[in-house]
């Protein structure tokens, strides 16, 4: 079963790496800029290393043109799976 999840992006940034925003919304950092599909190219490539998975197994199926994208992956795994392969600690907070 695919995993289907959203990421804002920030192109043309000094830096790549993966983040969560005080929201819990994932964000990812890339160096290319949104300009001819090099930032959506680096994205895939980004995941593909991390996830070590075929770039062909990762998709963008919303938001192309925009910094808000929804991202597939033909891959059977979980948000918290995905924050783990990045590197990233996640913790709910409790009320």
């Amino acid at each position: 079963m695919p995993f289907i999840f959203d990421v804002k992006v920030i192109p043309n940034s000094s830096k790549s790496d993966w983040t969560l925003d005080k929201s819990g919304n994932l964000k990812c950092y890339l160096k290319n800029p949104a300009q001819d599909g090099k930032a959506n190219a680096e994205l895939i490539k980004s995941l593909s290393k991390i996830l070590t998975i075929p770039r062909d197994m990762i998709f963008i199926v919303h938001g192309e043109q925009s910094r808000s994208k929804r991202v597939k992956i033909d891959i059977d795994m979980t948000f918290n799976q995905l924050l783990d392969a990045l590197g990233i600690e996640w913790q709910m907070d409790m009320f």
